[in-house]
Order: C-alpha cells, then structure tokens, then sequence
C-alpha cells in the first residue's frame, strides 16, 4: 500500500515538472508545402467558401460595415372612414368604429345581437348553466353565485319562461341575453370600409424622421390626394387608406367569416432603412396577419359588450349590444443602418481571421486520412532544445538556396 502511494506521488511530480518545464516553451508555426492535388483541392474549397460568406452575407447581405439602431420611436394614428345603409339605419363611423380617437389598436363593428329592454330584477337562469336546472326549491341555493351565469341564486325553482321545464331562478338584468337575444344581419357592406393609418417614426441615433405618407409642398393637393387614394403595393405604397377587404384578403381570411366570428389582425409596418443613401429612400412596407386563435376553435374570434341605458316608464332600463368586430393591432418595426468604421474593421478582422480556419481544416485532414506513414507529420513537428552551433544541413537550407524560407514535400515522399 505505501509502494503504491509513493508510485502515485511520483508521478504526479514528474507530471507537474514536466507540465511546468513545457509552459515556457514557445510554439512558433512552420511553413510546409504539401504538394497534394486532393489536400489543394479542399483547401482553395473552404477558402471560397469562407470568403464568399462574408463578402456576400455579411457585408453585401446584412451590412455588417454599418452601425444600427433597431428601436426607433413611433407613433400611430387611426381614422375608420365609410358609412352604410343597414335596414332603415344610417351607420357612420360614430356608430361602428372604437375608439373614435384612434391610435396603434382600432375596431369596427361587423355583427351586431340585441337583448332589448332589460331591467334589474328577477327570472329563470338558462338552462346550460352547471346546476341551473331543478324541479324544487331544494335544488337551488339561496345566495349563490355562478361565475359562468347570469346573477345570484334566489333560492326558487321557476319555469323557464314559456317552457315546460324549469331552473333556479336568479337576480340580474332580466330577460336574459341566451332567451331574448335578436340578431341582426352581418354589414357586408364594411368590406369597403377603409381605416387611415398614419405612422410617424424617429431615428434618434441618426437623427433622422420618416412618414409614411408622401411629402408634398401643395397641402391641398395632399389633401386631395389623401382622400381618394388606396394602398396600392406597385402603385400606391405611400397612401395609407387600406380597404377591410384588402387587409382581410392579404391576412388570408374569409370576410364573410369575420363577419360572423370576428378576429384579430395584425397590420405590421416594417421600416429598413439604409442611411448610406438619401432618407427618402427610406420607405415601409407592410405586412398582415391573423392574431387571434383560428376560427376552427370554440373561443376564437373577436366580440365585446356594451349597453345604452335609458328610462322606460320610470324605471332604468338598458339594451344589451354584444358586437363581433374586426380588431386591427398596428405593429411597428424599425431597423436603420449607417456606415461607420468600427464596426467595418471588426467585420474585416472577423473575416481575415476566420480564413485560418481552413489551414486548421486541411492539417487535420493531412495528419487523420493522408498522412499513413507519418511523413508529414515527422517534417510538420519539431522539438529545438537548444540553439545550434553548427548549421544542420535540412530541406530548409536546401530551399533557401532558391530564396525560400518554407520546407517542400513534393520529392521523396509517397503520396
């Protein structure tokens, strides 16, 4: 056992001598020509691969020569613009559009349900409320309270209005909205509705401001502009009157099924701006996409609720409205990019230096598959314990003589 342990001990001294001898050793690479087709081959490969990468990705590409700035600051206002005839009913944008004022989230009602003349005060609960449905008093709790209903359990079992069937009676705003509701048809005519978007967004870092409506000295004439325009990609992209039907067509919906179930869309306004050329050039593009869950699920969709309160023979009195709406969400992005010298000599020292990579490529894969009988790697390796006194006559000397400083492997060596 102490053998063993003074075996141990031993070791791990050699270990740590050599290991402390060998750190102040200093490595200094040798040049050696390898004369392989294949070896050339694979080499000249990477290097064009790797020299391709960041001529074209990098600084063609992602302008890596460039500083950047990707929170730019932005506002957004919103206008809904159009009216309908709907029955015996003018709608203008007072009736459909929330919020009047506008900003970056903007709605318009599609589908309207009635519960007409509802009043605090008793009736039947609806029957597809969880424990709702009873044939005595005993069934229903006085006092309780289902988040999933309508009102506060008095505690009587009454017949559901003019069924045969009866449910727990509660307090609330009676009719229900399930029993009484009235549906209107859907205003397909809000197909041709158009929502104005004007975005403003700011540059800080460059100082540089952008609008993504068109600059014009005559204001009238962009007024006049204004109002008759619609966005165009080819031939309008600075107009910001966007038809419903147009952002529901490039969504990818059906306005039809919007028009029963509602839904979320993201209107997305992608500036890229590159700032080496005039900010005129500066323009954005848009984007749109469904936000909500698909129409296909049981909660999807976009619907709220409202009330207009008013009295009737003395007694306050309110018509329920629950409105299905398209909700458009006005999503800004925002990259600059200007040239600047510190990140160009950082892209440049990136690059240069990720060449190496392919001498480290091409050693291993001489040493690993080609070198069978260790040639290449007794010229590759050498150890200099001390400085000669006499000169060694080597290949080095023998290229020398031709004004080279770099062994040649291309005689004597079987490849």
């Amino acid at each position: 056992m102490t053998e063993t342990c003074y075996n141990i001990i031993m070791g791990l001294r050699d270990f740590l001598k050599e290991y402390i001898h060998g750190f102040w050793d200093y490595e200094t690479p040798k040049v050696m020509v390898v004369k392989n087709r294949t070896l050339g081959v694979i080499y000249r490969g990477v290097q064009f691969l790797v020299i391709t990468y960041f001529i074209w990705y990098v600084f063609i590409s992602q302008k890596a020569y460039q500083e950047s700035e990707t929170r730019p600051e932005s506002s957004i206002y919103t206008v809904m613009k159009g009216s309908a005839v709907h029955g015996d009913e003018i709608l203008d944008t007072v009736e459909y559009a929330r919020p009047s004022e506008g900003g970056d989230v903007i709605s318009t009602i599609l589908r309207r349900e009635f519960t007409f003349d509802q009043r605090q005060g008793t009736c039947a609960e609806h029957f597809s409320v969880a424990n709702a449905n009873c044939t005595t008093d005993s069934d229903c709790t006085e006092g309780e309270v289902d988040f999933n209903g309508h009102g506060r359990r008095t505690g009587r079992c009454v017949q559901y209005y003019n069924h045969t069937f009866k449910t727990c009676e509660i307090q609330s705003w009676c009719p229900i909205e399930e029993y009484a509701v009235v549906r209107e048809p859907p205003l397909v005519e809000a197909i041709n509705f158009t929502v104005f978007i004007r975005n403003s967004i700011h540059f800080p870092k460059f100082k540089v401001l952008r609008g993504n409506t068109k600059d014009a000295v005559n204001k009238r004439a962009s007024k006049r502009y204004l109002n008759k325009c619609h966005y165009d990609e080819e031939r309008d992209p600075y107009c910001p009157n966007f038809r419903l039907g147009y952002i529901a067509a490039q969504a990818r919906e059906n306005f039809s099924e919007l028009c029963r179930t509602g839904g979320v869309i993201g209107v997305f306004i992608n500036w890229k701006c590159n700032l080496d050329l005039d900010p005129s050039h500066c323009k954005p593009t848009y984007s749109f996409r469904r936000l909500d869950l698909r129409k296909d699920l049981p909660n999807s969709g976009y619907y709220y609720r409202f009330a207009k309160y008013y009295s009737k023979d003395g007694v306050e009195t309110r018509t329920l409205i629950k409105a299905y709406g398209i909700r458009l969400d006005i999503i800004v992005h925002g990259h600059a990019g200007k040239f600047s010298p510190i990140p160009t000599i950082i892209s440049t020292v990136t690059a240069m230096t990720s060449v190496g990579i392919c001498s480290i490529i091409c050693d291993w894969i001489m040493l690993t598959f080609i070198d069978k009988n260790e040639v290449y790697s007794e010229r590759k390796f050498d150890e200099v314990i001390k400085e000669p006194t006499d000169p060694i006559s080597t290949e080095l000397s023998y290229i020398n003589s031709f004004g080279s400083n770099h062994s040649d492997l291309s005689d004597g060596v079987p490849l």
